[in-house]
């Protein structure tokens, strides 16, 4: 395993594995033994940042989430673990009532949801502290960004949250709200969490967007921008295999990819995976781990055999005219 830096700027930065593991399917989706010997798995291979939400995975079975944190705090208590493993976990996208899908009412970003939910989250993780907390989703509730700046710093002054992060998110909120820390001298959001990838999504087609003005979820290009000029920030890039369109056969590309960059990426990728023998997941997981831009990906693994794919991507080093290529093809 290799390994990165997240919270640079701040003294309770932490050592991570490139590669994160996503836990949002783990307690039901997945079973929980076969969750168990992912996450162990995982850690034998040398990972230690594990990531989950308040809210996973609450369209399954009608309720308002926490089955993911409740199976991580079951795991860390049977196999011991201690705060070796970064477990990040989010506030704000939880809905207020037991809930069948999307669409319904979230808890938001006041001073008390987020003091609220970080409380719980602690109580069904087994933890005193947790690694690091974002910001789920923008509150679509009303709430300003420095009653949220304030709350999230209290929590890092009292010692109950490590590091801060921001996941979909506008970038004029990030900027606003690390500006507003930076002035309260409080701790800032030093973590961005969106969907990012080889293949480059349109973002001319409004209801590809996770809501109307709410979130933006992929990881744009003044995103991106942010993360080049901000020294010190990470992007954690969920969803950065497609769910499985780069390899399986029959799996279709959502259409935000359905534009003419996406044939000749595809084609730069192909080449790529025939010259290096890797798989067409493992060459993107290592052009994003090994880019110029901080990027750690977070994948997902219904089975062992499937992690472990993923975890192979760690030791794939791209030729520097491998890594033009796919740069360069538009």
């Amino acid at each position: 395993m290799r390994y990165t830096t997240i919270g640079t700027d701040s003294p309770l930065a932490r050592q991570v594995s490139v590669l994160s593991l996503g836990a949002m399917r783990f307690g039901t989706v997945t079973d929980e033994a076969t969750s168990f010997a992912i996450l162990d798995r995982y850690v034998a291979a040398g990972g230690n940042f594990i990531d989950t939400s308040n809210n996973y995975l609450y369209f399954v079975n009608g309720t308002r989430g926490g089955e993911s944190e409740a199976l991580l705090g079951r795991w860390r208590a049977s196999r011991g673990i201690g705060d070796e493993i970064v477990i990040a976990t989010k506030v704000g996208a939880r809905p207020i009532t037991p809930a069948a899908g999307p669409g319904t009412p979230r808890e938001g970003l006041s001073r008390a949801a987020i003091l609220k939910a970080s409380e719980d989250s602690r109580e069904r993780l087994g933890v005193q502290r947790i690694d690091l907390y974002y910001a789920h989703i923008p509150d679509q509730t009303g709430v300003g960004l420095q009653e949220q700046v304030a709350a999230f710093g209290q929590l890092v002054a009292d010692g109950r949250v490590g590091l801060l992060g921001l996941s979909n998110h506008w970038a004029w909120q990030v900027e606003r709200a690390r500006g507003l820390a930076a002035a309260a001298g409080t701790a800032r959001a030093d973590v961005l969490q969106y969907h990012h990838t080889y293949l480059r999504m349109r973002t001319d087609i409004p209801d590809l967007r996770l809501s109307p003005d709410g979130e933006i979820g992929a990881a744009d290009g003044s995103i991106l921008s942010y993360l080049r000029t901000e020294p010190g920030m990470t992007l954690v890039a969920y969803s950065p295999l497609l769910n499985g369109a780069y390899t399986r056969p029959g799996k279709d590309l959502d259409r935000a990819y359905d534009h003419p960059g996406t044939r000749a990426r595809l084609q730069a990728l192909d080449q790529v995976v025939k010259e290096t023998g890797a798989t067409a997941n493992q060459v993107v997981l290592a052009w994003l781990i090994g880019g110029e831009l901080p990027v750690v990906p977070l994948i997902g693994a219904s089975s062992v055999a499937q992690l472990d794919e993923s975890l192979a991507a760690v030791d794939l080093q791209l030729s520097a005219p491998q890594r033009q290529l796919l740069d360069a093809a538009n």
